[in-house]
């Protein structure tokens, strides 16, 4: 437990909640080394004295600089972004989907006083941790194609973009990290045209590479039936044509395959090679080294200029954390080096949050499964609370942006991500698609796109959002230490003196708990003169939620704890089965309207909902204010419910398993 949030929890009397500062590390991870077709020998021949000086200084330097990395940076991210243990999922009434109006008025000011923040309507939560004892408780192998004549072709644009207005970004310049479409249709038009703009410089290898998620086929296959219709458009279908365009085709799971030996201007042999992606059951998406490889594989194409390479990267997830931490700069590296254009196909990264969750039914035995998939967040470091209040967070509430990885490498590349619509219906209970946050209301809340390094030292130099940080570490559910103090049991069972003992240790756990909860608050409360002095709108809005939050989540836990107690006083009693063959499971934690300890939860619910009405107009059009809309919906009052459940089918005998996939 962190000393500064602990308080002297068993008297229930908090210390001073001073937060502690950061201290950011400057190690930065080295770039991927890209080797160009001449020998060292040949480079010393040409070069002088100072030449030679340079080089021996410059290897000096990258290996001072993987001596003295520091793990500050990585353990940073592993605090917040951990292999948490597989659990079952109860869905909760915070397990929904939050649709936004497409018409969304920008707010007008970015910085106004959202009331006096140190005083929180209630005693600074003391009084609310107080209980008495009785009431808490393949390859497709290229087939040698004979070189064409390079004959002069009339390159054509999609008639859908045709008429835009849209221009080269020239190279070297910034690209395009959030461009919103509506299917792939529209992003390979737009790509189209892309290409249009470098065949007018040079000739092109574009480069696919595909995730090798099972989520993924139907996306492949359509790209597949569309690749006709690219060299169509723009003229180079024939093979009169030449091989003005070339493709490669490669793909990434827990590994990296390349597809076609050689880049093809053969349609056939494209196709072909996109339909024998494979499918990656360890759910691991590496997609950072994927990058990296799939770009050296081909830069001996490049490397006389004749050529210019195009990357187009096809995934619906962020690609494993740890792994994007490590080498994410060296894709940005190898991208910028090799002058490659990176465009991905992609989905909306979940607002501050690391995952999202798909439900999938076992087609043997009919049991719901709640499964994993990376999508987020969109910046480099979670800005938002990783808990709902009780456990870790299972929303899918879309941020606006794509992937902060992903979107970093299309921005410094001049590449584009395309924000496709996130089209699964089984994610959290339906469609999670927020693309539709109007960019004017969002400009000013764009997430940062410069490296983690950058980001963590700047971080450092701004004590509110240091402050923020230190918050959400302290009640990261996804840290294993912190989640057992404040990850609350919703199911309790059935046997009634094991739902004794399991209720009054779950009261014990809220009495620390609430501690926590108040002593962030007061330290954000003692912060917010940095609130009234930040500048940067997304800081603003972090801030603001998440003191709502804490404020709302205090009166939450109490109720938790009361609800409990109303159980114990006055159990409830339920049947056994339900027919047809359904049988009592647990007794579920479930939201209603009636408080059961009114009188010390009321004041913290009335002031949260004013913080949170305070967000919703400041912040409107912003996932921040549909995130405070969403906490007032959910409501604060809590009660047991009866679960039942079906046996599982039997899978018959002699007929495998099949396995519980890997997203």
């Amino acid at each position: 437990m962190p000393a500064h949030l602990q308080s002297e929890a068993a008297g229930l009397e908090p210390d001073s909640t001073q937060v502690e500062t950061v201290t950011a590390p400057y190690g930065f991870l080295t770039d991927e080394q890209i080797y160009n077709r001449k020998t060292l020998r040949q480079v010393l021949q040409n070069v002088g004295a100072l030449g030679i000086s340079t080089f021996i200084h410059t290897l000096i330097f990258i290996a001072l600089g993987i001596l003295t990395m520091t793990p500050e940076i990585l353990e940073s991210l592993e605090m917040v972004v951990v292999n948490a243990p597989e659990e079952e999922i109860v869905l909760e009434e915070e397990m929904v989907t939050v649709e936004l109006e497409e018409d969304m008025t920008p707010s007008e000011e970015i910085n106004t006083d959202p009331t006096a923040a140190p005083a929180a309507g209630v005693p600074t939560a003391i009084g609310a941790a107080i209980f008495s004892e009785a009431q808490f408780d393949a390859e497709v192998s290229d087939s040698e194609v004979e070189p064409t004549e390079m004959a002069a072709s009339e390159i054509k644009l999609p008639a859908s973009v045709s008429d835009s207005l849209l221009t080269a970004i020239p190279l070297g310049s910034y690209g395009d990290p959030r461009e919103v479409v509506d299917n792939i249709q529209q992003a390979m038009d737009r790509i189209t045209q892309e290409l249009v703009f470098m065949l007018e410089e040079s000739d092109i290898l574009v480069v696919w590479v595909f995730d090798q998620s099972e989520s993924m086929r139907n996306d492949q296959k359509e790209i597949r039936e569309r690749i006709n219709q690219v060299y169509t458009e723009l003229g180079l279908a024939d093979d009169a044509a030449g091989d003005h365009l070339l493709t490669a085709v490669t793909s990434f799971g827990s590994g990296y395959i390349r597809h076609t030996r050689k880049p093809t201007s053969n349609l056939e042999l494209i196709k072909k090679a996109i339909n024998e992606v494979p499918i990656d059951p360890s759910g691991a998406e590496l997609v950072c080294p994927a990058i990296v490889r799939a770009i050296s594989d081909h830069t001996s194409y490049t490397s006389r200029g004749q050529r210019q390479m195009a990357l187009i990267v096809v995934s619906d997830e962020s690609g494993n954390p740890e792994n994007n931490f490590q080498f994410l700069e060296n894709a940005v590296q190898a991208a910028k080096v090799a002058k490659c254009r990176t465009y991905f196909l992609g989905r909306e990264a979940v607002f501050g949050y690391p995952h999202a969750y798909m439900r999938w039914q076992h087609p043997q035995t009919g049991t719901v499964h709640w499964l994993k998939v990376d999508r987020g967040p969109e910046t480099a470091f979670v800005e938002q609370l990783q808990t709902n209040g009780f456990r870790r967070r299972t929303d899918a509430f879309s941020s606006g942006f794509g992937p902060y990885e992903q979107c970093r490498v299309a921005r410094e590349s001049g590449g584009i991500f395309f924000m496709l619509p996130t089209v699964e219906k089984n994610l959290v209970r339906g469609e999670a698609d927020k693309r539709r946050y109007k960019l004017k209301a969002m400009k000013p809340y764009l997430p940062d796109l410069n490296s983690r390094q950058f980001q963590f030292a700047k971080r450092d130099e701004t004590p509110l959002r240091t402050f923020i940080w230190q918050v959400i570490l302290d009640l990261n559910p996804l840290n294993e230490q912190t989640a057992e103090i404040i990850e609350m049991r919703m199911r309790f069972s059935t046997d009634s003196v094991t739902f004794l003992r399991q209720a009054r240790a779950e009261q014990q756990k809220a009495k620390t708990y609430l501690v926590y909860l108040a002593n962030a608050q007061k330290a954000l409360e003692s912060g917010y003169e940095l609130r009234e002095s930040e500048l940067n709108a997304r800081w603003q809005a972090n801030y603001d939620l998440i003191y709502a939050q804490l404020i709302a989540y205090q009166a939450r836990v109490y109720e938790y704890g009361a609800a409990l107690e109303v159980f114990i006083r006055n159990p409830k009693t339920a049947p056994l089965m339900q027919p047809p063959n359904r049988t009592l499971v647990g007794w579920d934690i479930s939201g209603q309207s009636k408080l059961s300890a009114a009188e010390v939860s009321q004041p913290y619910i009335d002031r949260a909902i004013e913080l949170y009405n305070t967000v919703i107009e400041l912040h409107d059009g912003t996932p921040w204010s549909e995130r405070a809309a969403q906490e007032i919906n959910r409501g604060f009052g809590l009660q047991l419910v009866p679960v039942y459940r079906a046996p599982p089918r039997r899978v018959p005998a002699g007929v495998p398993p099949i396995p519980i996939p890997k997203l």
